[in-house]
């Protein structure tokens, strides 16, 4: 039996894994409970129970495949052949059209040893600026609010059992039950014990359903309610004066700012009363022990970095930061979200989260790289923004993928489709043929979680092992292996280790000094301790750490979704998870017990009756971008002026708007104008 943790979203669940039959690379495996891993306490979603069942699969990739030039087909090659052919590629490429003529795009799925290795690997031996991943697409903008806020970027900053002990537990954007369902067992012993769960989102989800307060608002509006909460908890005298004035600044600019923000305004904005705004006021107010949670929904907007900062300063106001069982924190999404952009895969930053323009960090990576800090390349594009300019975009010409579906999960999907199809060269490591392999020129078959080690850092800044459980299928390589035989083609000056404890140890030196500190973390600690977290667990007590050790209070203004609804595109288009998929679905979607209906349209019986649409006959979605045809589900539960879209299959995201945020470069996933028909 081997202790791991579960291959889907951010909490990490512990499992136990049971291996079936006889030893050998087809051998199965059984999900069984780890009782005493505190996230979780032996406790999984209908994901995680199956997480085993992709073993196996019978479209599980075993070969490496190169495209045939003259067929224009996919044929299976040996793995000297596909290698050979893509360092040569590349380094055609580079002598031809320069270094960021090739790009890598990462994932939020990677472990720590593969992100670690990936960025070493576009800077060192291929010499690239161009690197991103998907992680931008997911908590980018609660990251960027909390840098500038706090001046540190982790997830939550406290456990996440710490919200049972709250007064008021205030979820704006977060679908909790459906997405991460283990943990909703917090908020069901927290109204045990007495405390008020408000739930804010455009549609009545499963967690609304568990709610003491539920405010819906339009789409793009959380925002403009965050300052209504704040203008009401000033003019009722509930800001923490004592606490505002100790341990922030900028609080008066941001007080002027929301006094314009009065009920009425708020109503008119964002749909949500003013009886409903009083009441989450009310709430905020009158319990010191106050936590607020930031989830996609409000954060995958052109103005999601704004709207995280907007309920950071409520949260401020009432002095909730540092205190215990209160405060604000984000609730990642990917696996990996967190730990994927502390150790280089990020466009802008190395390992140890230090930034990729800071002399001194250049100065310490390099020397731990064993080369010249004037050898590294500079920040390279965001993510969306490199794969819109692939190709006959006039960035790079060939790219290297790693953990990412990006045809199905990027924004305007049908434009990035083209783009990743005009490259002269396409690589893609993944272990069953999704939409984006099915593209590619090489696609390299690669392990699956449970037939590899290596570390993972949840939504609380945790850091998990994930132990190999069985050996891969014959044929199959880790992605640590095939980054080490591509950085040996293309002449790295320095080697790259394919053991998982070798390179997490090598991380820890690199990210040593840095704002996310493994350097004190090992394999054995973590088997030890069931986890542990960079930094403290619990923070903010005493002092943030900023330069002056305070807060920052950011004036922020509510200017609404980048794209508004008009007499051609009426109503708003959302998008988000359901509970039996994961992400672009090309794990999940390949689980026989996991149920898989396709993509539907959710739209409400007034906007229903105005199209002449009937439950489960098929509508059209059109936005400025693309189209899609999907049964519709008639529902009470979502507002009439909206329609919700799940985004696990190809179609959600060719509608999605590109608009970016200023500050984390995130697209707007979740709001945009649609035009809906029968």
């Amino acid at each position: 039996m081997t202790r791991t943790h579960c291959p889907y979203c951010s909490l990490q669940c512990g499992m136990t894994l049971q291996t079936k039959g006889r030893p050998g690379p087809r051998q199965g495996l059984e999900v069984q409970p780890w009782a005493d891993f505190p996230v979780n306490e032996g406790a999984l979603c209908r994901k995680g129970w199956a997480a085993a069942e992709l073993r196996g699969h019978r479209e599980r990739l075993t070969t490496p495949m190169v495209r045939d030039r003259a067929t224009g087909e996919l044929r299976a090659a040996g793995w000297d052949e596909a290698l050979d052919l893509v360092a040569a590629r590349l380094r055609e490429l580079q002598e031809a059209y320069g270094k960021d003529s090739v790009a890598v795009f990462g994932g939020g799925g990677l472990t720590n040893e593969k992100a670690y290795q990936l960025g070493k690997l576009a800077r060192v031996a291929l010499g690239t600026s161009q690197i991103d991943y998907n992680g931008r697409w997911c908590m980018s903008s609660a990251a960027s609010a909390g840098n500038q806020a706090f001046g540190v970027d982790r997830g939550l900053p406290f456990p996440l059992v710490d919200i049972e002990g709250a007064d008021v537990v205030v979820l704006v954007g977060s679908n909790l039950a459906e997405t991460m369902p283990p943990a909703a067992r917090h908020l069901d012993r927290l109204r045990e014990r007495g405390g008020k769960v408000v739930v804010i989102d455009p549609r009545r989800t499963p967690t609304a359903e568990r709610a003491d307060l539920f405010l819906q608002p339009v789409p793009g509006t959380d925002l403009a309610l965050a300052q209504g909460v704040l203008h009401l908890l000033d003019a009722t005298g509930a800001v923490d004066e004592g606490y505002v004035a100790s341990r922030t600044t900028g609080f008066d600019e941001v007080r002027r700012s929301v006094a314009s923000w009065w009920p009425e305004r708020v109503e008119r904005v964002t749909g949500v009363s003013t009886g409903e705004l009083r009441a989450l006021a009310g709430l905020v107010a009158e319990h010191d022990k106050v936590v607020i949670l930031t989830a996609r929904g409000a954060e995958q907007h052109a103005q999601g970095t704004a709207t995280v900062l907007g309920w950071i300063n409520v949260a401020l106001a009432r002095g909730l930061p540092g205190r215990a069982h209160a405060g604000y924190g984000c609730l990642t999404g990917q696996g990996h979200g967190p730990g994927g952009r502390e150790h280089g895969q990020k466009a802008d930053q190395l390992p140890g989260y230090r930034m990729i323009d800071d002399p001194e960090a250049r100065r310490h990576v390099a020397g731990v790289w064993g080369v010249d800090p004037d050898s590294l390349p500079g920040k390279g594009r965001s993510a969306y923004e490199l794969l819109e300019s692939l190709g006959d975009g006039g960035g790079a010409r060939a790219l290297l993928v790693l953990g990412s579906n990006i045809v199905v999960s990027a924004p305007r999907a049908t434009h990035i489709a083209q783009r990743l199809e005009s490259l002269d060269l396409l690589v893609v490591c993944d272990l069953v043929m999704s939409e984006t392999a099915a593209i590619a020129d090489v696609v390299l078959p690669v392990t699956q979680w449970a037939e590899e080690t290596g570390t993972m850092t949840n939504l609380e800044g945790r850091v998990v092992l994930r132990e190999q459980a069985v050996a891969p299928p014959s044929g199959v390589r880790s992605d640590l292996e095939v980054i080490a035989a591509l950085a040996e083609r293309l002449g790295s000056p320095v080697p790259f280790s394919t053991d998982a404890e070798e390179v997490f140890a090598e991380l820890g030196r690199a990210s040593e000094g840095g704002t996310a500190d493994y350097s004190a973390i090992t394999y054995d600690r973590i088997r030890a301790e069931h986890g542990v977290f960079w930094g403290s667990p619990r923070m903010f007590a005493d002092t943030f750490p900023t330069p002056d050790g305070r807060a920052r209070c950011i004036d922020v203004e509510h200017a609404g979704p980048a794209e508004q609804p008009d007499a051609t595109y009426p109503v708003h288009l959302t998008t988000g998870r359901v509970l039996a998929q994961y992400q672009s679905g090309a794990q999940t979607r390949r689980v026989r017990s996991l149920p898989d209906d396709g993509p539907f349209v959710e739209l409400h019986p007034m906007l229903a009756d105005r199209i002449g649409a009937r439950d489960g006959a098929p509508v059209v979605v059109r936005t400025r971008r693309g189209a899609l045809e999907a049964p519709a589900r008639i529902v009470t539960t979502i507002r009439p002026d909206t329609v919700f879209v799940p985004f696990h299959w190809v179609g959600a995201n060719r509608l999605t708007n590109d608009a970016l945020d200023p500050s984390s470069r995130m697209p707007e996933f979740k709001v945009c104008a649609a035009e809906v028909t029968a």
